[in-house]
């Protein structure tokens, strides 16, 4: 069970500014039904002021948290004052977000964006739709199997300092299905990092530490991954960067059991724990 904060309950379970304005003068969306979660936000401008705001939102209760408390922030403020909300103001305004909700708080900083967006540049609404429709065509598509662009990925790098795949899927999603976009989202930290002049930082675990987010690692992500598919994992032993582990169910004996452990078991630790890790099967 995920760990909410107070207020976070309380946006869900009472929400507010729900609904829909009409004639408003700017709508924003973000997200997709196909994806799981989708946000359009709808805002009333007056004098450089926004001095309404509503949303619908389709998606879990930290969807509907982080849209509700948007509302609450963008309301009486000028435009230039909402231009400056990121996502990581949207969770500090919850009191924080579980790592793998995150990516709630980034749907409605897209979504806002998105809105402002079609502000500045047009009056007509169906022209914002269908000129936003074309530059999301424009746009390089990373993860397919939620619709996620590289300027997103790179967005939220730049707004919340991530450094993994791992951080990545939590805040945007990307990766999070089956798992091939992994590589590209490597290759754009790395090169964000690189452009930015900025080095990351090397995980400096101890082998306490080391050896309990290893197990972590397999238990939260790793186990459940492979449960879909009637397989399983075990954590034998860990000698230094050496994991070693037994594939249980459906991957014991598999033909493609050594694929398995190279190319997601070996590749997810390298990426959350240690870049030179490696799994052997005992």
């Amino acid at each position: 069970m995920w760990d909410y904060s107070d207020k976070v309950i309380d946006h869900y379970r009472n929400p507010r500014n729900v609904g829909k304005i009409d004639n408003a003068d700017a709508i924003g969306e973000a997200g997709s039904l196909a994806c799981g979660d989708s946000l359009k936000i709808y805002l009333k401008i007056k004098d450089g002021i926004v001095t309404d705001a509503k949303f619908q939102t389709f998606g879990c209760g930290s969807a509907v948290a982080s849209s509700s408390i948007l509302t609450e922030m963008i309301i009486g403020k000028t435009i230039d004052e909402v231009k400056k909300i990121t996502n990581k103001d949207i969770a500090d305004q919850l009191g924080g977000l579980p790592p793998e909700k995150m990516h709630c708080s980034v749907m409605g900083y897209e979504a806002l964006e998105d809105a402002l967006k079609n502000y500045d540049d047009y009056t007509d609404l169906d022209d914002i739709r269908n000129e936003e429709e074309a530059n999301k065509q424009r746009e390089k598509i990373v993860c397919t199997c939620f619709g996620i662009t590289e300027n997103v990925i790179w967005d939220a790098i730049k707004i919340n300092g991530l450094k993994t795949v791992e951080e990545i899927t939590n805040y945007t999603k990307a990766g999070g299905a089956c798992g091939k976009c992994k590589g590209l989202i490597q290759d754009i930290i790395d090169t964000y990092y690189k452009k930015e002049g900025h080095e990351k930082e090397e995980s400096t675990l101890s082998p306490a530490q080391k050896i309990l987010k290893i197990n972590n690692v397999i238990e939260n992500q790793i186990s459940p991954e492979l449960r879909k598919d009637g397989g399983d994992i075990t954590l034998v032993d860990i000698d230094g960067n050496k994991v070693m582990v037994k594939l249980r169910g459906k991957c014991s004996g598999c033909k493609n059991s050594h694929l398995t452990l190279k190319s997601f078991v070996e590749s997810t630790l390298r990426e959350t724990v240690d870049k030179n890790i490696e799994v052997v099967e005992v």
